[in-house]
């Protein structure tokens, strides 16, 4: 937010975060599920998390959802932090009408996340550095999806951004990695996101074998009775995946996207990983090597142009 860093500046990342956000005003949505705007409380917990050895954070709410730059950057300047802003359109149902997306081709598309890479955001100047998170509302891509994902893909190609991906409890992942590997997206700057919610080896070995990247980013999250006790099955499967040598391919994030997981409200805020999460990590069998390449390395080479 603060302009071009040094990739050997990016210590400790979490690559798949918000620092506000709101999903329950679609049509027949009612659930409230919000991250409030406040300033105060947003900077106090984001400074937990560099006090706690953070370096740095993917901030990845897009237009529609609430994308605020001019508040990112106080934030990063309050906190110390990098903070980075993504790009895009989030997924079918929160596309912005203003986007007109089923009204414009792909190129159209494109171009319009490539002057924000080139130029900034409308006339703040601050530019993304990374494109998503872009997604599937179901485990299929709908033909909207489709063009923004295909967008994308063109998008970063020109720029040299990555692309990071929302799919959900099923592997709709290998269907957004087959129209990037279409459009002659290099797989390893694509990151299929939430993948602890599809607790599947299978379906993370294809998607590693592709040369692409997976990230566990439901991490600490308690909504549902699978994160509230399916963590055990995600850490034997990320150990799995280590021992057979994907330490250069896992990202771990937390998607705090809810008030209810701030420390304010009694959640865990933005330290679980280094409080909670890799330490169970470490006592399964992982080496200090891997999970510095998972949490250092592999988000410093993403975000990297």
């Amino acid at each position: 937010m603060r302009g071009p860093v040094p990739a050997a500046d990016i210590g400790f990342t979490l690559p798949h975060e918000h620092t506000a956000i709101a999903l329950w005003h679609i049509p027949n949505r009612w659930d409230y599920w919000e991250l409030s705007r406040d300033e105060e409380i947003a900077a106090a917990e984001l400074a937990r998390f560099r006090a706690a050895g953070g370096s740095s954070l993917v901030d990845l709410t897009l237009p529609g959802v609430g994308r605020d730059p001019a508040r990112l950057a106080g934030l990063s300047e309050q906190t110390g932090l990098h903070i980075v802003m993504g790009a895009g359109w989030y997924r079918g149902a929160y596309y912005p009408a203003e986007a007109l997306i089923d009204r414009r081709s792909v190129d159209d598309l494109a171009s319009e996340l490539i002057r924000e890479a080139t130029d900034g955001v409308a006339e703040t100047g601050i530019k993304p550095g990374i494109i998503g998170e872009v997604g599937t509302d179901k485990p299929w891509v709908s033909a909207l999806e489709e063009r923004v994902h295909r967008a994308v893909a063109r998008a970063a190609r020109q720029t040299g951004l990555a692309i990071t991906t929302h799919s959900v409890m099923s592997p709709v992942g290998l269907d957004q990695l087959r129209l990037f590997e279409e459009e002659g997206m290099d797989p390893s700057r694509v990151v299929i996101g939430h993948a602890d919610s599809y607790p599947s080896l299978d379906y993370y070995l294809e998607i590693v074998g592709r040369g692409a990247n997976l990230e566990f980013d439901f991490l600490g999250m308690s909504f549902t009775p699978m994160e509230r006790h399916g963590e055990g099955r995600i850490v034997e499967l990320l150990c799995e995946l280590l021992a057979r040598g994907h330490a250069d391919r896992v990202l771990l994030s937390q998607d705090v996207c809810h008030n209810g997981q701030l420390t304010r409200y009694g959640g865990h805020g933005y330290t679980y990983l280094q409080e909670t999460f890799l330490p169970r990590v470490r006592d399964a069998g992982a080496s200090d090597s891997e999970i510095e390449q998972i949490t250092v390395g592999n988000p410093r080479r993403i975000l990297a142009r």
